[in-house]
């Protein structure tokens, strides 16, 4: 536990890491809020497809950059400052180090964005009540989206660990995020829509983002294995860059 206290000592004394979870919050319920109006001042043409939950949840989309780069500042930061070098003294066994930066960045970002998917749901829904269409935290698959939107969110912040490992460049890994999350759709979005649609289903934020609905479309993976397979991408790259910590000197 003095290593993961350590680390946290760190995380803290860090202002761009409370910066970025600050961005995260305010974008999930911000975004939240703006998108519960639209709904209001443009009601959807069928309102039994209208799905509330998601519509509170449009911010996660927008946090899920700032959680990653929170995870990729955590550790490229020390490579920016030499501090790495100090760490990597103190605790050898270079696993131990990672796993260490991991709990506490999934602690922080778990906590605080499930905070902010609840407060961007509550605040939606009064939005919406007026013209009937909100929802209740107790209809089906909300409760699920909502802890879902929290997990994706601390998915995301160590899918930036990984990349801060892998690149050790805050702006390549950075980089790199786009890349991942937003590249590969644009280049399927290119082919046939029945191939595109397969496909799409399986990369990293489509599939992700999944859980964040409370009625999935049929051109969506399930919440559950969405989120499976976007954690399988976070942890092929956080595996990659614990590889690389262990081959190198630094």
């Amino acid at each position: 536990m003095s290593v993961e206290r350590a680390e946290f000592t760190k995380f803290r004394s860090v202002a761009s890491t409370g910066w970025s979870l600050l961005a995260a919050a305010a974008s999930t319920v911000v975004l939240g809020i703006l998108y519960a109006r639209l709904g209001v001042t443009r009601p959807p043409a069928d309102p039994a497809g209208f799905d509330a939950t998601a519509t509170t949840l449009a911010g996660v989309q927008l946090a899920q950059i700032a959680v990653g780069a929170l995870g990729i500042l955590v550790i490229t930061g020390e490579y920016a400052s030499g501090q790495i070098r100090t760490t990597l003294t103190a605790v050898p066994r270079r696993t131990r180090v990672v796993v260490a930066k991991a709990a506490v960045v999934a602690a922080a970002t778990g906590a605080l964005s499930l905070i902010a998917v609840f407060g961007a749901f509550l605040a939606g829904q009064r939005i919406l009540t007026p013209p009937h269409l909100n929802v209740a935290l107790g209809d089906p698959g909300v409760l699920r989206a909502l802890v879902g939107g929290a997990l994706y969110l601390t998915v995301a912040a160590l899918l930036g660990l990984g990349l801060g490992l892998l690149l050790r460049n805050t702006a390549g890994a950075i980089s790199g995020l786009f890349g991942l999350l937003f590249v590969p759709q644009l280049f399927a979005a290119l082919l046939p829509a029945s191939v595109a649609d397969q496909i799409i289903r399986y990369l990293p934020e489509p599939a992700g983002i999944a859980v964040t609905l409370d009625r999935p479309g049929p051109s969506s993976l399930g919440p559950w294995t969405g989120l499976a397979v976007f954690t399988l991408y976070a942890a092929v790259v956080l595996a990659l860059g614990v590889w690389r910590l262990r081959r190198t000197d630094v």
